[in-house]
């Protein structure tokens, strides 16, 4: 569906460029914004590899454990029937860990493997166990402390000042975070009566 947006938004973009006898506009604009894409894709890579080195570091260190000890309290609540000595719910704490650094991107590797460990102890195959829906749930609201991408799209972008930004992504991240796990529980409440 956004494939059709992105392309109806380009065809009138151009549509309306020729119309208005600005196609070498366009045309100059086209380019400029693929150098620019490129820029900003090698400088998102670049600190992508970095963090998701050091996610992996921590990983395999007592960081791993300090993290988990940081998020556990959280996690007993939302997570209350998981086991929390499962793998599932090791890769749900790196993941709310690395999403919390602001590093969607980097996340993405262990939330998918905690998924895979969910659906390893859901008796239903054919839907999704409470901790499936609630672990997908908080992964869409994206608890950032440090948003890193957004940061470093700002910096490449020219900002005077691309951390500005914290106050109000603590705020907004924050209500929809608790709002989600409010909304999930009483979601999951309905489904099992």
């Amino acid at each position: 569906m956004l494939n059709y947006i992105w392309c109806f938004f380009i065809l009138i973009s151009i549509v309306f460029g020729i119309g208005s006898g600005n196609i070498e506009a366009v045309n100059n604009s086209v380019f400029s914004s693929i150098e620019n894409t490129m820029t900003l894709m090698l400088k998102m890579i670049g600190g992508m590899c970095f963090w998701s080195g050091i996610m992996e570091i921590a990983m395999h260190t007592s960081i791993q454990e300090k993290l988990k000890n940081f998020i556990k309290p959280l996690n007993n609540i939302i997570f209350s029937k998981l086991d929390k000595a499962s793998s599932a719910y090791e890769n749900i704490t790196m993941n709310m860990a690395t999403n919390m650094l602001g590093l969607g991107n980097a996340a993405t590797p262990l939330g998918l493997k905690a998924v895979e460990e969910l659906e390893k102890t859901n008796p239903y195959k054919d839907k999704l166990s409470d901790e499936e829906i609630m672990f997908i749930a908080i992964n869409t609201a994206s608890l950032q402390v440090i948003p890193t991408s957004i940061i470093t799209i700002r910096s490449t972008l020219g900002s005077n000042s691309p951390g500005s930004i914290i106050l109000g992504v603590w705020f907004s991240t924050i209500i929809a975070f608790v709002s989600i796990i409010v909304i999930t529980k009483i979601y999951l409440k309905l489904r099992r009566k």
